[in-house]
């Protein structure tokens, strides 16, 4: 039984002066070349997994998630090229991020840092912490999950089912703001000492890595040729933390050297898609007047987090709440892939992208699904974003 602590009580310290706390946006000092075949790389890299048929745990079924082609909303869309969606929300903890949060623990395990019955406190948008959850339920950790207000109470309740302590912090404050998310993890950890830990998803390596060594591979897996060679036009994801993209975005760069940088001359094209009021596409596309609060979870920051590698993104799109939402509600409707907001606004951006490259017959485009509607089943949620606006009523 872990010791009874008020988590709240930490609020009486969030003014006191910092005695330094790791910004999630700090330069990165990655050296990663794709054109250097000969680079070493410094970090642990496993080999592609397969599932077993009898599992040890929950954790092996981590990965593996199927492509599915999608068949109506393209007719309707008028949309010609084959569009195959990577169900990410097929994860055991329903998101993208069971990948990323298994491997950080992995290898905090592996260099020796995390030890069971240490505490993993993160600061997440709620998807890592399920992940982070899962795994601490299963190793004997205990979890700590830092989190905004504006998150879903269903992942609450998933977060809080698997044993999680929750802090609430304001959906407004800014990273720089010391009641963020980001900033009262730090505090946290502080106070419980040397046993606490946080992963990291914006800082620590294997965030990216795990996309690079799995999810990437799983995909390639799928779409080589005889010869070796992917087929697929388009790869379109959305962009949070940046880990997914910036994985495979490097190994589809490596495998496929003559990856262009213009939608024109889209030939293994890597589009990230921001939701409006998000600042990580602002370079790219320039400000724009809307910025703050958004309802879409997981995508989008008000920063650009050190493991994001945004050179290897070949494009941006950006979509709004009510767009990703509808989209969102019809592959549900019509493709039966019971998948979130984000998975919403990955779709939209793809078929834009799609449009605007001049993709038809012959073109293939994979688009990552990251999250499942479980987390957005709370009645407050699915009447205003339109997920209950298509029901089927019966009549005799």
């Amino acid at each position: 039984m872990h010791q009874t602590r008020n988590l709240a009580l930490l609020s009486l310290s969030w003014q006191m002066e910092d005695s330094g706390w790791n910004r999630p946006d700090r330069p990165s000092r990655c050296t990663f070349n794709p054109n250097d075949k000969d680079a070493v790389s410094p970090h642990h890299h496993e080999p592609l997994k397969r599932q077993p048929l009898i599992s040890s745990s929950i954790l092996d079924l981590v990965g593996n998630t199927g492509l599915v082609k999608l068949n109506n909303i393209v007719n309707q869309d008028d949309i010609k090229c084959e569009v195959l969606v990577k169900c990410e929300f097929l994860n055991p903890g329903g998101s993208v991020k069971d990948r990323i949060a298994l491997r950080m623990v992995e290898e905090g395990e592996r260099n020796g840092t995390f030890k069971p019955g240490d505490t993993l406190i993160e600061p997440t948008s709620g998807n890592t912490g399920i992940g982070l959850a899962m795994a601490a339920a299963v190793k004997g950790y205990r979890c700590i999950i830092v989190l905004p207000e504006k998150m879903s109470k269903e992942k609450c309740d998933v977060l809080r089912m698997l044993g999680a302590e929750l802090v609430r912090t304001r959906t407004s404050a800014c990273v720089e703001d010391a009641d963020s998310h980001i900033r009262i993890a730090a505090k946290i950890k502080e106070e419980l000492g040397p046993t606490a830990h946080i992963p990291d998803q914006y800082l620590n390596v294997f965030n990216p890595i795990a996309h690079y060594d799995q999810t990437a591979e799983e995909i390639l897996e799928a779409v080589v040729d005889c010869h070796g060679s992917p087929q697929v036009d388009m790869i379109v994801l959305g962009a949070g933390t940046g880990g997914t993209a910036t994985g495979i975005a490097r190994k589809f760069k490596q495998r496929a050297p003559n990856c262009k940088a213009t939608l024109n001359a889209c030939l293994q094209q890597i589009v990230c898609v921001d939701p409006v009021g998000s600042n990580l596409a602002d370079d790219f596309l320039g400000p724009t007047s809307i910025t703050g609060p958004y309802n879409v979870e997981g995508i989008g920051y008000d920063f650009v987090p050190t493991v994001f590698d945004r050179s290897v993104v070949d494009d941006w799109v950006r979509v709004d709440d009510k767009d990703a939402f509808e989209m969102a509600r019809r592959l549900i409707r019509y493709e039966g892939l019971l998948c979130g907001g984000s998975s919403g606004s990955a779709m939209v951006g793809a078929f834009r992208a799609i449009k605007a490259a001049g993709l038809g017959k012959g073109h293939r485009v994979v688009v990552i699904l990251p999250d499942s509607i479980r987390n957005y089943m709370y009645v407050c949620m699915l009447v205003p974003f339109c997920f209950l606006n298509m029901e089927c009523t019966a009549k005799f």
